[in-house]
């Protein structure tokens, strides 16, 4: 058989791998160092209706690493009828995706190889088959490229941890790994990783220090999370492997004999210098400090948590963030730099790893066009209600419009009964006092399953310990109970929702950041229980923020105002700068963060209230906009133009006037071929 009748598979086992492998095996080791075939990310998840597949995924002919967890090189091969070099494009393409130095192309007559370290030299050249590199060899060109001392080497190429299970890190924690690893190898202190939620910063860090503290690069390690759950999550799963060497700093206690320690913000500062225990250490005790979450409060100048950066700033510093802040008062840049690596929403959703999401956009009449009481009108506790113009920026702090909760309720039941009325849901209110009145009106809504379980809805506020005590069994796939949590602050980051399907916005966002990190609360899939994808159900316009170029994970479908519907309020999407405070932990407020002098909140029960818009629209895998229901949509905007109904079909009837109205339709995001 001539070698231009073989497939692409036999010129890879027949020549490629063999040259790989070495006459005597002394070249590639099969086990751990040479992976052919290897899908590197897992195909994105396709929504069309009640329709949902996986696009293709990506997939690299040959990965070749210098030792487990260190890719080196990327192959791509091609059968005999493609010249030596037909590959490479698509092998550069992987190289850069995978952040290797060397990428090859094959037909099984000779390699094309690439050096992308800049070392010099001819930056490709042809190789016969018998000449491939050996492993040695092609980590002594990247060591020379990199300027290893054999100091920095040893931190460079030290092991990851192997629990035995098999699991191995995903392409992008292995290029966030390694880049900062090698940063750090190399003398760099302050380093800023930016993740997107779900994608596994926890167990990414948890490498970065395993193999930084076995290598005797950093023997003390401070890691920092502003939430007690994730203290406890951390020391629990990813960095359960440290072991005895671990300690979490609880009672305000400083404990030096320990190597690894957790802590949350609060329990190291606090208001007064005495409650400063981060001071008991020296500012020399610790090597390396991890900072979760460094959006918040330790991005601030005159935070407290800043001040522990501050204090202990010899040592290396990571943050870790899914949304770097960047305002007039704020800055993680400013002070880590440009992150080293960012791995974001879109990526995600687009590799698979992360659930993409439709929207439905709800307009509420009073929202949408305000409220004015009229004279002389009382609340339901006789209060007289100050005579002006209400609109969405009161509703649920100044003004209670019971029939507006009522409402709320109504939809998300509804959803839900067309669905499966027990996908976790996430409901964000304004505060306290909203979410425990839209646990009522949701407790009432579905008096079935909340008779039978009272934890069928649960308020999960700051609050309230019955419903602190439920995050847990909110949060565990395996929980059935709580189904519905109404919250305002406590759970818009750090919970690890895995099954979360719906997530209703009924509280106004006030930046970016808060946005990201509340859908963040639902971007994880999971598989095994049928989470693929969710649902963000938004009554307050806060999808607008999907406009803002500092966004960057595009929605599967839409249902949103028409046209002609009233503009969004001046101050919304809110104007850079106008983040929640950075500092402290947000508390969450009770009834409403009113300005001066409007203290008086009025509740109202009998103002009706009503669905005003809904659209429905749908992005594709390519970005393409199309429209999935025409019901309201054609009334509104197409056949306004016709007088009636017959003159519409007559028009569609004309063949000349038929590809018009196509093509009009088409410009209104409506494909008729869909």
């Amino acid at each position: 058989m001539s070698k231009k009748s073989l497939t692409e598979a036999d010129i890879r086992t027949k020549f490629i791998t063999p040259a790989l492998v070495g006459a005597n095996g002394d070249k590639w080791d099969l086990m751990t160092q040479l992976r052919e075939e290897v899908y590197f990310t897992k195909g994105r998840v396709i929504v069309r209706g009640k329709t949902v597949k996986r696009g293709e995924a990506k997939k690299v002919d040959y990965l070749l690493f210098y030792k487990p967890g260190i890719p080196i090189a990327v192959i791509e091969a091609k059968d005999n009828n493609h010249s030596v070099g037909a590959g490479m494009q698509q092998a550069l393409d992987y190289a850069e995706i995978l952040d290797v130095p060397f990428a090859y192309s094959s037909n099984g007559d000779a390699f094309l190889e690439h050096d992308r370290t800049g070392l010099g030299g001819a930056v490709e050249r042809e190789l016969a088959l018998d000449q491939f590199p050996s492993p040695d060899q092609l980590w002594n060109r990247y060591r020379a490229a990199k300027g290893y001392t054999d100091a920095q080497e040893v931190v460079a190429a030290q092991d990851y941890y192997d629990d035995g299970s098999g699991k191995t890190p995903r392409y992008y924690q292995l290029v966030a790994i390694n880049r900062t690893i090698d940063a750090i190898s190399r003398g760099e202190n302050r380093i800023l990783l930016v993740m997107a939620t779900g994608t596994g910063k926890t167990y990414t860090a948890f490498q970065i220090i395993w193999r930084l503290w076995k290598s005797g690069a950093k023997k003390r390690i401070l890691f920092l999370v502003d939430r007690n759950i994730l203290a406890d999550q951390t020391k629990n799963n990813d960095f359960k492997p440290f072991g005895k060497a671990m300690t979490k700093i609880t009672n305000r206690v400083a404990d030096k004999a320990f190597e690894i320690y957790l802590s949350l913000y609060q329990a190291v500062t606090g208001t007064e210098e005495e409650q400063n225990i981060y001071k008991q250490f020296s500012p020399e005790f610790f090597d390396l400090v991890v900072v979760d979450e460094c959006h918040r409060g330790s991005a601030a100048n005159d935070a407290a948590w800043r001040k522990i950066l501050e204090y202990f700033a010899s040592a290396t510093q990571i943050g870790l963030t899914a949304t770097p802040k960047e305002t007039r008062e704020v800055s993680n840049i400013e002070y880590f730099g440009d992150p080293i690596y960012t791995y974001s929403l879109r990526q995600g959703i687009a590799d698979g790893f992360l659930a993409p999401y439709k929207v439905i956009r709800i307009g509420i009449d009073r929202d949408l066009e305000g409220w004015r009481p009229e004279d002389g009108k009382t609340d339901k506790y006789g209060q007289l209600i100050e005579d002006r113009e209400y609109n969405e920026m009161d509703y649920d702090r100044k003004l209670i419009l019971e029939k507006r909760t009522e409402l709320v309720a109504a939809k998300i039941t509804e959803f839900l009964r067309a669905t499966d009325r027990y996908n976790k849901t996430i409901v964000f209110c304004e505060n306290i006092d909203h979410a425990e009145r839209m646990r009522q009106a949701l407790v009432n809504a579905n008096p079935d399953l909340a008779a039978a379980n009272g934890k069928y809805v649960m308020r999960i506020t700051g609050d309230n310990d019955e419903g602190k005590a439920q995050l847990d069994n909110f949060i565990d796939p395996e929980s059935t109970f709580p189904v519905i949590a109404t919250t305002s602050q406590l759970m818009s980051t750090g919970v690890d929702a895995q099954t979360c399907h719906l997530i209703v916005l009924d509280k106004r966002i006030n930046s970016m950041t808060e946005f990201k990190q509340i859908i963040g609360r639902g971007t994880r899939i999971n598989e095994d229980y049928n989470k693929l994808f969710f649902t963000i159900m938004d009554f307050k316009r806060a999808t607008a923020l999907f406009a803002d170029p500092h966004f960057d994970g595009d929605p599967v479908q839409i249902y949103e105002p028409d046209p002609g519907d009233p503009p969004l309020p001046p101050d919304y999407p809110p104007a850079d700068g106008a983040d929640i405070p950075a500092g402290t932990i947000v508390a969450e407020p009770f009834g409403g963060g009113d300005p001066p002098g409007r203290s008086t909140q009025y509740y109202v029960d009998d103002v009706e209230v009503r669905v005003a818009t809904e659209r429905v629209q749908y992005l594709d895998a390519d970005g393409r906009l199309i429209t999935e229901s025409l019901k309201d949509y054609t009334r509104k905007t197409v056949l306004k133009a016709y007088a009636s109904l017959k003159e519409f079909l007559n028009a569609w009837n004309d063949a000349e006037r038929k590809q018009v109205i196509v093509e009009e339709l088409g410009n209104r995001g409506v494909f008729l071929e869909e």
